[in-house]
């Protein structure tokens, strides 16, 4: 086996471990911390705020963390922010033990942890490329969302569990040992296996002229267009579901609330599945008619939603119902983002990947406050049915439209020859 090869395949699992690491100290840190901001100050404004400080730093400064991501050496920014990380929470932790945690203390700790987080994301994503080989690119895109999945899924139930029963600092010491850990992984990997070294002219960059760089790359990419269009199509309509389900499954179905948490685990590990199918499945040969097919199953089951409202269930059959129907929306959004990702990996020039995923993440984390917003209205004054239908449709149809099939044959021109192929077989 090559050298390089199987260096790639130790990234692979390095990569793996260190994204489990962060993930699930992130998770467990971010959960206590918003329980701690509710029990403290009982204020659900307070705990609004929290989620200000977590996406305002996203919508702003994503761009820049691409362009830090693109403009210095990927392994200096990874574990530059990531000890930037271990700092910030150790200065909580410090004061916490002098003075006792306050909610600005969270408040500046969440804001600052926001930053560098993004950054250490970026430059990760966009290192794919340069620690695995191309055919393994789809795998590691998986394994990144398996590993966020299930994150999702243990973080809130070991932070649960551990809430009851430990104090505050218990879970700084947890996410300081975690990152640490991570640290001593990432430090361990080549972010040169298979780079490219940047230019002199790139070197000599000003950020602005860099940030300018990559806006102009995209515009001249209209695949690439395509699909960060699509990412922030799919970022607004999921506002519906994210909004939607609360509100019909607890507020008008009255599920109970630990029924309510299963179900948001179920679709947890929906994702996790999916993650694990593309981590298992050969490349995809077409990622676009992936995404075509997801985003069609995204649209007929948010029409599924409306069902119960509908339709008289018994109690035990609502909640087996959304466990399936958010499982298979779990499902279908690895199914649309993976692709995505991996297309995204292989379209990108190496030297704009940072400022692609920076000005993608600006892109969903600026819609999607906006889409809660404007979702929550929308169910207020017209109700679940009067909003998931329409929301379902208009999906669809951008969907259709984003992927129209002048561009599925610029993005894979193998389909027109496919087709010109069937065309000249004989009967």
């Amino acid at each position: 086996m090559d050298v390089r090869v199987r260096r790639a395949t130790y990234h692979l699992w390095t990569f793996a471990v260190s994204k489990f690491i962060s993930s699930f100290g992130n998770s467990i840190y971010a959960f206590a911390m918003s329980l701690f901001i509710l029990t403290m100050t009982g204020s659900a404004m307070n705990f609004a705020i929290n989620m200000i400080c977590n996406i305002l730093p996203r919508t702003l400064l994503a761009p820049l963390a691409g362009y830090v991501a693109d403009r210095f050496p990927k392994k200096v920014v990874v574990l530059s922010s990531q000890i930037v990380s271990l700092f910030i929470v150790s200065g909580l932790l410090v004061y916490t033990a002098n003075s006792g945690l306050s909610v600005l203390a969270i408040y500046v700790t969440t804001t600052l942890l926001t930053i560098s987080q993004m950054v250490t994301g970026v430059a990760f994503t966009s290192s794919i490329t340069r620690l695995v080989d191309e055919t393994r690119i789809q795998k590691a895109t998986a394994i990144n969302q398996m590993v966020v999945s299930f994150s999702t899924i243990g973080g809130p139930i070991i932070g649960g569990m551990l809430f009851a029963f430990a104090p505050i600092e218990t879970f700084l010491i947890i996410f300081i040992t975690a990152f640490s850990m991570a640290v001593c992984v990432e430090a361990t990997m080549n972010f040169k296996l298979y780079g490219v070294e940047r230019t002199e002219e790139e070197k000599e960059e000003t950020m602005w002229q860099g940030m300018k760089a990559g806006i102009s790359f995209i515009q001249q990419q209209p695949v690439i267009r395509t699909i960060i269009g699509m990412a922030l199509v799919v970022n607004v309509f999921m506002g519906a579901l994210i909004v939607g389900m609360p509100f019909i499954i607890v507020e008008i179905l009255q599920v109970e609330a630990h029924h309510f948490g299963i179900i948001e685990g179920i679709f947890a590990g929906g994702a996790l599945l999916g993650g694990l199918y593309f981590s298992l499945k050969k490349d995809v040969m077409f990622p676009l008619m992936n995404v075509k097919h997801g985003l069609f199953g995204i649209s007929v089951l948010m029409t599924l939603f409306t069902v119960p409202v509908m339709v008289v269930f018994p109690y035990n059959a609502i909640v087996g119902f959304y466990g399936v129907v958010m499982m298979l929306i779990g499902f279908s959004l690895t199914y649309v983002n993976t692709p995505i990702g991996v297309l995204l990996q292989k379209r990108v020039s190496d030297q704009y990947k940072g400022r692609v995923f920076g000005i993608l993440e600006t892109g969903a984390s600026a819609l999607m406050p906006l889409s809660l917003v404007i979702y929550g209205f929308i169910y207020e004054f017209i109700g679940p049915i009067g909003t998931l239908l329409p929301s379902s449709l208009l999906l669809l149809v951008a969907s259709l439209y984003l992927l129209r099939k002048k561009v599925m044959v610029t993005a894979h021109p193998e389909l027109s020859l496919k087709k010109a192929d069937m065309i000249e077989k004989p009967a």
